[in-house]
């Protein structure tokens, strides 16, 4: 099948340094042949430069724990994973994000994030790498790329932008909406599970961690009277569960730790209910973590006043960076609107976020991953 290539994602994720008016031309042109594209295929230089900026979003909407002893946990869990998986070579960084919201989020390249509220619901390792290894397959499949182009580029087609700064905010704000609303298709969804199992397996984990954890999930959730958070795209529970206990049963999957001391004694985080969990307006980013008033969690969770009022953006340069440090429809200052649920909001996706976007430097050795797996009896 031939690719229609075009200069739009070039000049939008990595934001050429042309002239206002030849960027102008250039994108209105690439929003007409976007219609005619039947396989849209990025490079890896694009993929890295989108998913670095939807990173950079999700980050700046609920904040970063800043634990570096979380951070490495969780890495060395997912990085015991990644290496069983199709891209092990893949830049992977793993990221903790401060709200006490339970859900998680793959952006393409290598960025996997895990709510604090996500690793408080948790009973053992094996959970953890069940969430991190869903969340690992959509991204080394690419599903993130998929949903991109089913979900963002068809519509930028057919969107009457007038000039191509419009057209940069549709893009840039629908890849990062995407990330937020699991846009996935049943497919993909069903294939991050069972592929996700056999890989967590293969790493020594009982393969039954994500659905457990699942369970937990359908327990907090029985109330609700819509789909919340973390998978709330997915097919129905119980379906899911019957998929996962077939492909463990015909797979033969032989994983067999739980490794639930080593998780007790490094994640200290508690679960708070969805009633408790303070939310913000749609649309907001900033915001303060956790539902606590004090200024840190037990593991280094903060909280944080709302952001002020952001400046406009400015009109020259046209990158996605650009874009997505001040402009789009997530730079408002925080509205604080009370517990969960209220006003119709998601608690889980729309729950407050701590003050401190920053990536938490994480080091981790051949010999430090080799020592993790050792002592977990995992391979």
């Amino acid at each position: 099948m031939k690719v229609i290539r075009t200069v739009l994602s070039l000049s939008v994720l990595l934001g050429l340094a042309s002239p206002a008016a030849a960027q102008f031309g250039l994108l209105e042109q690439g929003a007409k042949r976007a219609k005619q594209v039947s396989d849209f295929n990025w490079s890896d230089e694009e993929k890295a430069a989108l998913g670095q900026k939807v990173s950079e979003l999700v980050r700046q909407r609920y904040g970063v724990v800043q634990d570096p002893a979380v951070h490495k946990y969780v890495t060395l869990v997912g990085r015991t994973v990644t290496e069983k998986s199709t891209k092990p070579g893949l830049p992977w960084t793993f990221i903790v994000l401060d709200t006490d919201a339970v859900n998680a989020f793959a952006a393409p390249h290598g960025y996997v994030h895990i709510t604090r509220g996500a690793l408080a619901l948790m009973k053992d390792e094996s959970e953890l790498a069940g969430v991190l290894a869903h969340e690992i397959v959509h991204v080394a499949e690419e599903h993130t790329i998929d949903a991109l182009k089913k979900n963002t580029l068809k519509s930028a087609a057919a969107e009457q932008v007038a000039g191509g700064n419009g057209l940069i905010e549709f893009l840039a704000n629908a890849a990062y909406n995407n990330i937020l609303d699991n846009a996935y298709s049943r497919g993909d969804e069903g294939a991050a599970d069972t592929q996700g199992i056999t890989l967590i397996s293969k790493a020594g984990y009982a393969p039954q961690g994500l659905g457990s954890f699942l369970t937990t999930l359908a327990d907090r959730n029985k109330s609700a009277t819509e789909k919340r958070g973390l998978f709330s795209s997915h097919p129905e529970m119980q379906a899911r569960q019957d998929k996962l206990t077939t492909t463990i049963t015909k797979g033969q999957l032989a994983g067999t730790q739980l490794v639930a001391d080593r998780y007790k004694a490094t994640i200290k985080y508690k679960p708070v209910p969805q009633s408790q969990i303070a939310t913000v307006a749609a649309g907001t980013k900033g915001l303060a973590g956790g539902s606590s008033a004090s200024a840190k969690d037990s593991k280094g969770g903060t909280t944080a006043k709302a952001d002020p009022p952001q400046e406009a953006p400015k009109k020259k340069g046209f990158g996605l960076g650009k874009l997505v440090s001040g402009g789009g429809s997530e730079s408002k200052s925080a509205q604080v609107v009370g517990s969960g649920g209220a006003r119709g909001l998601d608690p889980e996706k729309d729950a407050k976020g701590g003050g401190n976007p920053a990536v938490v430097a994480v080091k981790v050795t051949p010999a430090d991953l080799q020592a993790f797996k050792k002592a977990g009896s995992l391979t």
